[in-house]
């Protein structure tokens, strides 16, 4: 069944089982490899939202979680450009970092974000994606963890927006051609 937000209309792609399944393997997968640390978490805003806490329920090793807000989508492109609009307020000092983010298309984003970050000396920093476009990165970036490689097509639902609209879907959407 198809939806429509705003002047678009987007068909299934993603069922809230398939996702949920997904979410709670990375869950497993990151326990696993942070078991003897205590890492924070930053959801970047406001797409991540679902995301990061869906994830944040499968976590199992002692962490903290804290969002940043970053823009750089308007309508159905990227403007090119990052903004923060909320500051990350945490001391990240000798702390593992794990980014979560709900897609990674061109990179641009945490390419600009991550050395703003490295400055404040975390221990380390990974980068966790619901969502990741290979053939849309332009940005030499590295994601650590990945839900679902995608194909280069606009999506919505489950956190992710057209205009601001569409973000209260269980599953996700893309874009009918």
């Amino acid at each position: 069944m198809s939806i429509q937000v705003l002047d678009k209309t987007f068909v299934p792609y993603l069922t809230e089982s398939v996702i949920q399944e997904r979410i709670a393997q990375l869950g497993v997968q990151i326990s696993s490899d942070y078991k003897d640390k205590n890492p924070v978490f930053i959801g970047i805003l406001n797409g991540s939202f679902m995301f990061a806490a869906d994830l944040f329920k499968h976590i199992s090793t002692p962490s903290t979680i804290s969002f940043i807000k970053l823009v750089s989508y308007k309508g159905t492109t990227s403007t090119g450009t990052v903004i923060t609009s909320i500051g990350l307020e945490e001391d990240l000092t000798d702390k593992d970092v794990i980014l979560v983010e709900d897609i990674v298309d061109t990179g641009k984003t945490m390419s600009e974000f991550i050395p703003s970050l490295l400055k404040l000396q975390p221990a380390s920093i990974k980068i966790c994606t619901l969502l990741q476009k290979p053939e849309a990165l332009q940005f030499q970036l590295e994601v650590d963890y990945v839900g679902f490689n995608i194909p280069n097509k606009f999506v919505v639902g489950y956190g992710l927006d057209y205009d601001g609209y569409g973000r209260n879907h269980k599953e996700i959407f893309q874009i009918e051609e």
